[in-house]
């Protein structure tokens, strides 16, 4: 399963430009962003094991694409897996009831807050293509922290082998690099600047049919 070549040197693009290649150092709270990809709470169990933050916070409920992967919400079962791989239960918080990226980051700030653990310092554990969304909305909502995004280290064709879809990878893609260049415009993050060449493979996506994740 790998990427039609027609169709790769654009989504080789996209895929670039959504890592935002931070240096993964030491911070407060790992934060694990609900999604369909398990490879999130993998990712957030190996760099806690690390040293990388004390405790994780995994958030999520769920949306069309996850109630049958894992009905009991996305967090849930992110929390699960972390405990299987060696993370302790007590490192763990659950935030169950966020449907969006806006909301994992004020739901996730709520309960930090609820709990009195004081936060100056993040990381944001997402899927590889949601990394400068996920920034871009925690500098909007949570402005006062230092933000580091990561995401499990594959390769574009490993990674979509993990997914088992590559129109589903390519569609998110396309989805995504949507909503950076809209949500700011919507109040939803802060802007970022988007490359021509950025803009350019996205609109060939769109008209080459791949437009089932994108916003009106």
């Amino acid at each position: 399963m790998v990427v039609p070549g027609l169709y790769r040197a654009d989504v080789e693009t996209l895929w670039g430009y959504h890592d935002m290649h931070h240096a993964i150092r030491p911070t407060d709270v790992g934060v694990g962003l609900g999604s369909h990809d398990l490879g999130v709470a993998t990712f957030a169990a190996e760099l806690y094991r690390e040293g990388m933050f004390p405790r994780i916070v995994f958030t999520g409920a769920n949306a069309p694409t996850t109630m049958e992967r894992f009905p009991r919400g996305e967090a849930v079962h992110y929390r699960d897996h972390a405990i299987a791989l060696g993370v302790s239960d007590e490192a763990i918080l659950v935030e169950p009831a966020a449907t969006n990226t806006g909301q994992n980051i004020e739901f996730t700030r709520e309960l930090l807050a609820d709990r009195g653990i004081g936060v100056r310092s993040a990381t944001l554990i997402s899927r590889p293509y949601q990394q400068r969304r996920a920034y871009s909305t925690a500098k909007k909502l949570w402005p006062d922290i230092e933000v580091i995004c990561a995401s499990r280290p594959l390769p574009l064709d490993e990674y979509v082998v993990t997914i088992g879809d590559v129109n589903r990878v390519i569609n998110m893609l396309v989805g995504d690099t949507q909503r950076v260049m809209v949500y700011p415009g919507r109040g939803f993050a802060i802007a970022q600047d988007v490359p021509s060449e950025v803009e350019a493979a996205y609109r060939r996506l769109v008209e080459a049919g791949f437009t089932a994740r994108l916003v009106t």
